[in-house]
């Protein structure tokens, strides 16, 4: 009963403690000679009351009033009015209205009526060390040391109470009378879900409350009630049974969901333990804890587990599937350790879970389609003045399609920055030209497995860890040559170790020879080099006047480099050895085969690279009489626009290498972003689909197309998407300190336009267009054929009222001709919850869910939830 919690320190901050009974207000009524006889007394501004204590010591008060302040002489009674405030020590009260009668020893106060016939100025009473709190009206007596409370409402983590009457004795206990718990701030809740409390007694160490029960839309059920309680009273977080949610699933069956206990360690750390069950036999646990060090480092783990029967029980087909997730996220605070960083982002598990268990019961469809799961935990260390970086890590990728999983653990690099070994501290003047050759180096390690997810604990597959070590040192120079160019050359040395190489035969079997391979222990190493060299320039072109266009300026950066690197398939090095395949070929293979770093590479390569960058912008004139440069804005043409490729002198064939190219531009004042890329291959085919040594402009072609790739995005409503941006960035600003869970809604927000709601944008319509081609070869008819894939998305969403908001996404596979995933939201601003209602009309996962959620953060885990699922697995 959380509510009564809060309600200790409202009725704790509703009255005044004076020192001492002893009050004397000097009588300002002498200061002046009264001819009128009038027994009233007009003041402005500041004026003070002084109060002697017990130990005898005088403490001033200090009286103001915006308006004006009334002393009745002979009734001995001060009215304060407009903006009245009182303050004693650290207690201060203010009210448009506040009388203060010595003869009786009361103090009221309370608001007033205005012109409009509203009540304002409602009294507003302050402690040391409390957030303020509002009440209708104040009585206490200041002798005895009791007082009455009318109309008080205050606010605690996002709940508020409200009491019509609360009374404090001279013994520290609060009375409260017809009071209220709502997470609404007006003071008649239009949409209530709260306890209604009729009496109840609030002492130093505990809450006893008389017939609470429960109110839901001002209509109370009062059936649903105890005669009385008693709730220990405490101000800080406290263990207790968290509720269950009810549904159905049209697979498990009706079920009871995420009941269990909330843990509280200390300020530090809690967790919740909760399961659920189902009458077909499903059931699910898990244990979330989430911790947190100020200023340090914050994060939690949740770890849930899954056992869903499938087929009926007793039959060949009747089995039960066991799942599990764990997820585990870790940020530390850059101030807390300079120079020193460790995060982490876990994300592991079966990855039948997200199916077998509908995403954990949420039937989240993001989940649900999920194909794939990763994690990464890292370490960094900067040391010897930021020169030398180390940094560590342990990765896991998972692909939930076919099961497989790739783990790296651990891997580590230590890089070097870059030096000049031959320059001077003490050098005077330009660097000589050999001062200007700089040396690196860096050393990596992995330690790599890959395995399926159902063998990746047993023994055997811990045994099939594959590791190495690399290092590489590069040596570059950079000079001005001809001065128009930029003149490179590089070395640069790799070096790689490993603990075992591998060894391929023929095995004489029952049924012939086989293919056979053997991993041999013992180290190895393997290096190899390359020399680069090559010159760069930028060519600038003007175009003249056109229409309306001023000026249009085209820049291109051609390079060109030649490169060398030997022949590491040479039996000298001994990296490369000979066999006879199964069909009595003679073939030569690399030790390193499958290697974590691979080894050297066969063949010579001694060519030409080439690479040709353009960008085209034109300068037009904006609309108006204006000389200046204001007056023209500049309009991005084509962006990027990259040709690539390498030519091999010492290759037997096939020299030239595949072309790429790539390129991008902006469309209607940069509201459409495109980009695109291809590939180019100058060769022909042979009746294989081969490459072979004849070019394809022998046919007629420059060059065979590939690969070709559009897409591009708009937004009819470009502040949408600012806002929306805007909004995620102040969200990760006031949160630095995240939960798991507010980290994972965050990063849903980032992925999907849909996630984050906002009344504040009236409409948006978005949408983006993919297309791929490509060219595959066809061996029925033995020659290409193109093909594609086009798909087309849209997103958006219309505030029908300043309170409701339709939310829709969908899209269109052209090449399937099928409508993609669809779905489509309807979201309600209910003041002070939330009301979301989420439809997926048609395909696999065709579900309907309504959640009603309060918007208190005190009350996260309390919310009405109604789904459907035809969900099936």
């Amino acid at each position: 009963m959380v509510f009564l919690f809060l309600g200790i320190s409202v009725g704790n901050s509703q009255v005044i403690r004076p020192q001492s009974s002893n009050i004397t207000v000097p009588d300002t009524s002498r200061a002046a000679a009264d001819t009128s006889k009038n027994h009233l007394k007009v003041t402005n501004g500041q004026d003070t009351v002084v109060m002697k204590g017990e130990s005898g010591l005088e403490t001033v008060v200090t009286i103001v009033a915006n308006d004006s302040s009334w002393n009745e002489v002979n009734k001995n009674i001060i009215h304060l009015y407009s903006g009245a405030k009182v303050k004693y020590q650290d207690f201060e009260l203010s009210a448009d209205y506040i009388r203060l009668d010595r003869n009786t020893n009361m103090l009221y106060a309370s608001g007033v009526t205005d012109h409009t016939g509203k009540y304002v100025g409602r009294p507003v009473v302050l402690f040391p060390n409390e957030t303020p709190k509002a009440v209708d009206s104040l009585l206490y007596n200041y002798k005895t040391q009791e007082g009455k409370t009318f109309g008080i409402m205050t606010e605690e983590d996002g709940g508020y109470i409200q009491a019509r009457v609360l009374r404090k004795n001279l013994y520290d206990e609060m009375s409260i009378q017809n009071a209220m718990y709502s997470t609404c701030d007006l003071p008649f809740p239009h949409t209530h879900f709260g306890i209604a409390i009729p009496k109840g007694l609030i002492t130093s160490k505990q809450v006893i409350a008389s017939w609470p029960h429960l109110v839901v839309q001002g209509i109370p059920f009062k059936f649903i009630t105890v005669p009385f309680g008693f709730f220990p009273k405490t101000n800080k977080k406290q263990s207790g049974f968290l509720f269950p949610s009810f549904g159905d699933d049209v697979t498990r069956g009706f079920g009871l969901r995420d009941f269990g206990w909330y843990l509280t360690f200390n300020d530090y750390w809690d967790s919740e333990l909760r399961g659920s069950f189902y009458s077909k036999g499903a059931w699910e646990s898990s244990i979330r804890t989430n911790y947190l060090v100020n200023y340090k480092y914050s994060g939690g783990f949740n770890i849930r587990f899954a056992s869903t029967p499938t087929g009926v029980e007793g039959s060949d087909n009747y089995k039960r599937a066991k799942d599990f997730n764990v997820t585990w996220t870790h940020t530390q605070r850059q101030e807390a350790n300079p120079g020193t960083s460790f995060s982490a982002s876990v994300n592991f598990g079966t990855s039948s879970y997200f199916q077998n268990s509908g995403a954990g019961s949420t039937y989240n469809y993001q989940e649900l389609t999920r194909n794939n799961m990763s994690s990464s935990i890292s370490y960094g260390k900067v040391f010897a003045d930021g020169k030398v970086n180390f940094t560590s890590s342990a990765t896991h990728r998972q692909d939930m399609s076919t099961g497989k999983v790739d783990i790296e653990l651990p891997t580590f690099s230590l890089n070097v920055s870059t030096f000049n070994p031959f320059d001077s501290k003490d050098r005077v003047g330009e660097q000589k030209w050999y001062q200007r050759i700089t040396v690196g180096y860096s050393l990596q390690g992995r330690n790599s497995l890959s395995t399926g997810d159902s063998t990746i604990f047993s023994k055997q597959t811990l045994q099939q860890f594959t590791n190495g070590f690399q290092h590489n040192i590069p040596v570059s120079l950079s000079l001005n040559a001809f001065k128009y160019f930029q003149f490179n050359t590089s070395v640069n040395y790799t070096e790689r170790w490993y603990l075992q190489s591998i060894r391929r035969y023929r095995a004489n079997e029952i049924n012939g020879y086989i293919n056979a391979r053997d991993t041999v222990p013992g180290f190895r190493r393997a290096y190899d080099y390359g020399v680069s060299s090559g010159l760069s320039t930028k060519i600038y072109g003007m175009y003249p006047k056109i229409g309306k266009i001023e000026a249009i300026r085209h820049v291109v950066t051609p390079s060109i480099n030649f490169n060398y690197r030997p022949d590491f398939a040479d039996s000298r090095y001994g990296y490369y050895r000979d066999w006879i395949d199964e069909k009595g070929r003679l073939s030569n293979y690399s030790i390193f085969e499958g290697a974590i770093f691979g080894g050297p590479s066969s063949g010579k390569s001694m060519g030409i690279g080439f690479s040709v960058d353009n960008n085209i912008e034109a300068k037009v004139r904006n609309k108006g009489d204006s000389t200046d440069n204001s007056a023209f804005k500049k309009i991005p043409i084509l962006q990027g626009l990259t040709f690539s490729g390498d030519y091999n002198f010492a290759a037997d064939s096939l020299k030239l290498s595949i072309i790429s190219f790539s390129g991008r531009t902006s469309l209607f004042d940069k509201k459409i972003n495109l980009n695109f890329n291809g590939t180019l291959d100058p060769y022909q085919l042979d009746n294989q689909g081969q490459p072979i040594n004849k070019f394809a402009i022998e046919n007629g072609k420059l060059a065979r197309l590939t690969q070709f790739g559009v897409s591009f995005d708009y937004s009819f409503n470009p502040d949408a998407s600012r806002s929306r941006s805007n909004n995620i960035d102040s969200m990760k600003n006031q949160m630095p300190n995240m939960t798991q869970e507010q980290a994972q809604a965050l990063s849903r927000i980032s992925r999907d336009p849909n996630a984050f709601v906002d009344f504040n944008i009236p409409w948006n319509l978005a949408g983006s267009f993919s297309l791929q081609y490509f060219n595959r070869w066809d061996s029925q008819v033995r020659r290409e054929r193109s093909d594609y894939t086009a798909t087309v998305n849209v997103h958006g969403d219309i505030n029908v009222t300043p309170k409701w908001k339709i939310q829709f996404n969908s899209g269109y596979d052209i090449k399937q001709r099928e409508i993609a995933m669809t779905n489509f939201s309807i979201y309600r601003d209910l003041h002070c919850w939330d009301m979301s209602v989420g439809w997926v009309p048609f395909g696999r996962y065709q579900s309907y869910n309504i959640t009603i959620r309060a918007k208190a953060s005190v009350l996260q885990d309390l919310k009405l939830t109604k789904r459907n699922s035809h969900y099936s697995y």
